[in-house]
């Protein structure tokens, strides 16, 4: 599956951005799909996750409260919204696919995915 991710940009702190990761070639049924976020020196983070077939949403910490994961199954895009952003949230961020339906605690793991999007940059600051 192709995914194309989009919807970055800069902001200032406390602002929103909703990202869309949108997939081509194959649907997201019976796949995971998740947000990574890679800031410059730094490695590549696991941001959150929905499992498709179950409406599944998973978060890392930092971003429990202000991000939330959503589907639209019709158009086949998964959204990541992005509220009270900090300068630390600024990075790229990239959507990916598993091949399969991962068990919830692989979902955290860059190798549970095999089809990468190709990033889209957030910059959060005044």
């Amino acid at each position: 599956v192709q995914l194309q991710a989009s919807g970055g940009g800069w902001v200032q702190p406390g602002g929103s951005l909703r990202l869309s990761c949108a997939a081509s070639g194959r649907t997201f049924s019976n796949r995971a799909v998740a947000w990574f976020r890679q800031a410059p020196g730094k490695e590549r983070e696991f941001v959150s996750a929905i499992r498709w077939t179950e409406n599944s949403k998973h978060y890392t910490d930092s971003v429990k409260g202000r991000f939330t994961i959503s589907r639209d199954i019709g158009k086949n895009t998964v959204y990541l919204q992005m509220n009270s952003l900090k300068p630390e949230d600024t990075a790229i961020y990239y959507c990916a696919a598993s091949e399969g339906r991962p068990i919830v605690s692989m979902l955290w793991n860059p190798g549970t995915y095999t089809d990468w999007g190709q990033g889209t940059q957030v910059t959060v600051s005044s």
